[in-house]
């Protein structure tokens, strides 16, 4: 369960790292606008919120990496809780985006799908 679940954790890390991108460099763009579904003015208007929320996502992913690599080298509990903490806020994100606007309901899927399901393995790991 162990492997498993850092494979979906750093996969999470991975969509992430993408999100980030996504909001703090290429939000403005018409791709990215039409991800988002926000109109140029918009993007334009939101550009500084947008670039501050993708260094929430990078720091996630960072958190991820770190606690995968914790546990690889030296430490398998200290590794799971920074795991833990980082997949479990990017699940909890993905929550609150669901919940306050069910249009944004397939976003959370693809914000939400990996670190549930690392979260999930990597707690019956710790269990068993």
């Amino acid at each position: 369960m162990l492997v498993a679940g850092l494979i979906a954790a750093g996969l999470a890390a991975a969509v992430h790292v993408y999100i980030f991108y996504l909001e703090a460099f290429a939000w403005t763009r018409p791709r990215t606008r039409s991800t988002f579904g926000t109109s140029e003015q918009e993007a334009v208007t939101t550009r500084p919120l947008a670039f501050n929320q993708g260094f929430y996502n990078l720091f996630l992913a960072i958190g991820t990496v770190i606690g995968i690599v914790v546990i690889a080298a030296a430490s398998e509990p200290v590794g799971s809780g920074l795991v833990l903490l980082a997949t479990g806020s990017m699940l909890a994100a993905a929550i609150v985006l669901a919940g306050s606007d069910p249009t944004k309901a397939r976003a959370a899927a693809v914000q939400g799908a990996f670190p549930l399901i690392a979260v999930v393995l990597l707690l019956i790991h710790l269990a068993g």
